[in-house]
């Protein structure tokens, strides 16, 4: 009787096959022991190595031949199935099978469309074809392998709006696939479609925009449903793309609300929380809500946010058509886009394709979750890379996007960063890219990651600061920390460093960043307490009128910064969560834009509208290099809680030769003493912000109220 069995056998590298025994073995393994058969033909076996108690490594005299099945057959007459296991996360894999060209998915025309699939590890791949989105049983066509695990076929004929999947055997598994590239889906990401993307062009497509520089970037970040859902938007479409398309539309007491408001406010640049099809959310079901970080389809937009969710056609069309009317109005438009991790990895196309390869994994062989939802994308693999790549390449070609925001991009690699900035400046000079560089515990070298520390090597992707938010209002983690807008003086020399863009100007040990616009100043997101509802747990004790000042002041410093600002919509009408940190399936009562509040607050909103027209009229507050930094901007000696500096001698970047910019966190007026004699003119103070000046100072002391911004001009 023998003293072990066969487990199983597993390819683990392209050219090995490791046996594992179900128990340990003692006896000396003959080398003639195996042998390795695919279909009928002999593969010879090199070498047999014990590398533990019960494992055995066959070495072959060639690569695994991929896409074929092989047998194991051992002495005693037994035969085992050999499985493909870790080796499609080997170089040497990615190596054999990265493939170059751009025409993965399905390639439409009207003679014929070309459907093109990557699943190197298949040993067999069939189109699935279905006359419409309810279909169960559609019909099976075999595809055929080509170069570098590519599987194709061609159907012959106006194939436009045909649903398909594909069908995949792996390891003698059939799944029933998405294709990872499909541009269009049916309801829910069931299937893919075929369509013709010229039938979705606005008739004035595309509208081209003037050339923005970097440092122009004013950004505004808002989700597709809280932005129109309110009762009190005066908007018809609620919560659908198309309810951004209405034109003139008003809500309480007449306030202009939609596109017409964002048009007035003047930030440059809309952010849209992720429009890509997401998981969580029936798109037949109108009550459903989520903020969309659980990625199922990373090529075709979500469908709940469609005015017909059934029709494949439209939801790319109305995104087209909200894109036209952001640019017709001179807005770009920013994606959140999510390529860390996939909604739920074990059912995800990426796995049903090719098993094992998308995902990040310890050396343990557990899937690595440095994302803390369950698992991490490998975007350091050659055809996870170029997927990344492809996709936000197709995005600014197709829907003419102008920017992305990259969610966790800490989890991401520096060298897919580096690839995808390169060919995105190639395709659109304008492009604005930002992410979240945060250093979190994914199974991939610190020093490789897209995070934070390592912003020194992506000048051109800008990074979100949570040094500016935290000095600014306190941890957002710690809820009763305050900073320096709400009554903590001890971070006053380390706010003046994030003011200068966290460059090191002021402090070098402190410096992250080669130039300011890397820095993404902000002081509320999407992300955690809405400002006002931080201030309400870090500062309830305080008067209300304290905490709208300080309120302000945050914005305005946000504003005022060097480096690239970012408002979260309806902070400039002190947003509400009602006290919900974490509400990305909470439902509208919670997350929906109140317009009555920016009604109630105009006043507030004008004066951030006067800020922003003054960043944008004034190159002072947008320096776009520490050397200009280091030359203009020079702090002053002010009392303790005050932060005061001049942008000084500006006559050949701006038309007024110095600024004066002046914070006051405390909660006393108090007085500073100018650098220079003279007049000055004041275009913000505690009330009002205007490009046109409020009044003048007629010498350099000069009176700040408490918790408030000042800034003054000579020319």
């Amino acid at each position: 009787m023998r003293a072990f069995q066969v487990q199983k056998a597993v390819i683990k590298k392209v050219d090995q096959i490791t046996v594992i025994m179900s128990s340990p073995f003692e006896q000396q393994l003959e080398n003639d022991y195996f042998r390795l058969r695919m279909g009928n033909k002999e593969i010879p076996i090199l070498q047999v190595n014990i590398t533990s108690s019960n494992e055995v490594t066959l070495q072959l005299m060639q690569s695994i031949e991929f896409g074929k099945e092989y047998t194991l057959y051992t002495k005693d007459g037994e035969s085992y199935f050999v499985e493909v296991g870790e080796v499609v996360r080997t170089k040497a894999f990615d190596d054999m099978f990265y493939y170059e060209l751009n025409d993965l998915g399905a390639n439409y025309s009207k003679v014929g469309t070309t459907f093109k699939v990557w699943a190197p590890t298949a040993t067999e791949v069939r189109l699935v074809i279905f006359n419409d989105w309810q279909e169960e049983k559609g019909i099976e066509i075999p595809m055929v392998r080509k170069q570098k695990g590519v599987w194709k076929l061609t159907l012959p004929g106006d194939q436009d709006g045909l649903f398909y999947l594909y069908k995949v055997c792996v390891n003698q598994n059939w799944q029933e696939a998405v294709d990872p590239y499909a541009k269009a889906l049916a309801v829910n990401g069931l299937k893919g479609v075929v369509i013709n993307l010229r039938k979705t062009n606005p008739l004035d497509w595309p509208i081209k925009l003037p050339f923005h520089n970097r440092d122009e970037t004013i950004i505004y970040e808002a989700h597709i449903r809280d932005f129109t859902i309110a009762t009190t938007s005066g908007i018809d479409k609620k919560g659908k793309y198309a309810g951004w398309l209405e034109d003139k539309t008003t809500g309480v007491n007449g306030t202009v609300t939609g596109l017409n408001y964002l048009k007035q406010l003047g930030v440059t640049h809309v952010e849209l929380l992720p429009i890509n099809d997401f998981g969580s959310v029936d798109e037949l079901k109108q009550d459903s809500y989520n903020w969309g970080y659980d990625p199922t389809h990373y090529f075709a937009p979500e469908g709940s946010y469609s005015t017909d969710p059934v029709n494949p056609f439209l939801r790319v069309q109305e995104v087209k058509q909200l894109i036209a009317a952001l640019h017709k109005n001179n807005l770009r438009v920013i994606l959140d886009v999510v390529y860390n991790h996939v909604y739920i990895w074990q059912t995800s196309d990426f796995e049903k394709i090719v098993p094992g390869y998308y995902f990040r994994y310890h050396l343990d062989g557990q899937i690595s979750n440095g994302t803390g939802v369950g698992n991490d994308i490998a975007s350091e693999r050659k055809m996870v890379q170029k997927f990344i790549i492809d996709c936000v390449s197709f995005w600014v070609e197709e829907y003419k996007v102008d920017g992305f925001r990259f969610d966790l991009m800490g989890i991401l690699d520096v060298e897919t960063m580096d690839k995808l900035v390169k060919q995105l400046y190639r395709l659109n000079p304008s492009i604005v890219l930002l992410g979240e560089g945060w250093n979190l515990p994914t199974a991939f070298p610190f020093e490789k990651r897209a995070v934070l520390e390592q912003a020194k090597t992506l000048e051109k992707v800008s990074f979100f600061n949570d040094r500016f938010r935290d000095r600014l209002k306190g941890s957002s983690f710690n809820h009763q920390e305050k900073g320096f807008i709400n009554g903590n003086a001890e971070v006053t020399e380390s706010t003046r460093e994030v003011l200068a863009g966290t460059t090191g100007v002021f402090q070098p040990q402190d410096q992250l960043f080669l130039h300011p616009q890397q820095s993404i100043n902000y002081i509320e997101c999407h992300d955690n307490h809405t400002l006002w509802d931080k201030l309400t747990l870090s500062n309830g004790g305080d008067p209300e009128e304290y905490r709208y000042r300080m309120h302000r002041l945050g914005t305005s410093m946000v504003l005022t910064a060097q480096g690239i600002p970012f408002l979260h919509a309806g902070q400039e009408f002190f947003r509400t969560k009602h006290g919900v940190e974490n509400s990305y399936n909470s439902p509208d009562s919670i997350n929906a834009l109140d317009w009555e509040l920016k009604d109630k607050f105009k006043d507030n909103v004008e004066y951030i509208k006067g800020l922003i027209a003054l960043r944008r009229k004034h190159p002072a507050f947008r320096l776009n290099s520490m050397d200009l930094v280091k030359a203009h901007m020079k702090p002053f000696d002010t009392p303790p809680h005050v932060i005061g500096y001049m942008l000084d001698n500006l006559a050949e970047i701006d038309e007024w030769n110095r600024i004066a910019v002046i914070h006051n966190g405390s909660w006393s007026t108090i007085e500073v003493h100018l650098p220079y004699d003279g007049e000055w003119q004041v275009v913000v103070d505690d009330n009002s912000a205007d490009l046109i000046p409020l009044y003048s100072e007629k010498d350099r002391h000069v009176k700040i109220a408490p918790i408030s911004t000042k800034v003054l001009f000579q020319t």
